[in-house]
């Protein structure tokens, strides 16, 4: 794989043909390579695009190796904390056994391949149990209520639909306290407005006064990805 020379940084790239006739995008993928999405049906060269954003391409680099990952094959994230992963082997029983003061998850199963398996069963728990609490806590100090809500599979922290349905993502209980919340608000403000227009913001800021801090620090949280799950 051809990679760039850049502020004293080595990274890999991919060339890449996108579905746009016009414009060139630029993407990180969480193992850091950059894909570089070329217009389709035409001669494009990567080259010239890369130079020009050079700037750009450190300065996320540089962010992305900020970003802590919720799951990898050393460590979990669990309210906010990281947690480390001993496996153990087990032929009769699948277990979890987090320790939280001493900051340890031990695994046990029959291969080290069913780990991430085990922690997404763990997280879909832990995390249903929270967002019914939390709604339960906070929907009614609202002015508009939901309809239905469940945890589940997506790509976003949290979704609201215009039928007043709130989805969360199975892995919110990896965040800290505080951008769980925050995600939570987040959905319900959408409630009463499905946009993110300066209505939104200002409904937002009256139950989340300092959300432009939280969204920040979850900008710095990358999601396990779903295909390594």
């Amino acid at each position: 794989m051809p990679a760039l020379e850049i502020g004293g940084r080595r990274i890999e790239y991919q060339v890449l043909r996108g579905t746009s006739r016009r414009y060139t995008y630029f993407r990180f993928r969480s193992d850091l390579t950059l894909e570089v999405v070329l217009p389709r049906g035409q001669l494009g060269d990567a080259g010239r695009a890369i130079s020009a954003r050079r700037e750009w391409i450190l300065k996320k680099y540089e962010e992305m190796q900020n970003t802590r990952r919720i799951l990898d094959d050393r460590r979990v994230m669990f309210d906010g904390k990281f947690l480390d992963i001993t496996y153990e082997q087990a032929q009769e029983k699948e277990e979890l056994l987090p320790d939280l003061e001493r900051g340890t998850l031990v695994v046990r199963a029959s291969e080290r391949s069913r780990v991430r398996e085990l922690v997404r069963r763990w997280f879909l728990k832990e995390t249903s149990r929270y967002v019914m609490k939390k709604l339960a806590e906070l929907a009614p100090t609202l002015p508009a209520s939901y309809k239905q809500a469940d945890v589940r599979e997506i790509k976003n922290w949290g979704y609201c639909t215009r039928t007043g349905r709130l989805s969360f993502s199975w892995q919110l209980i990896a965040l800290p306290e505080r951008l769980r919340e925050y995600v939570i608000f987040h959905e319900l403000t959408h409630l009463e407005e499905f946009n993110h227009s300066a209505a939104f913001k200002r409904k937002l800021a009256r139950v989340c006064p300092d959300y432009k801090q939280r969204e920040k620090e979850l900008d710095y949280v990358s999601p396990a990805e779903l295909a390594h799950i």
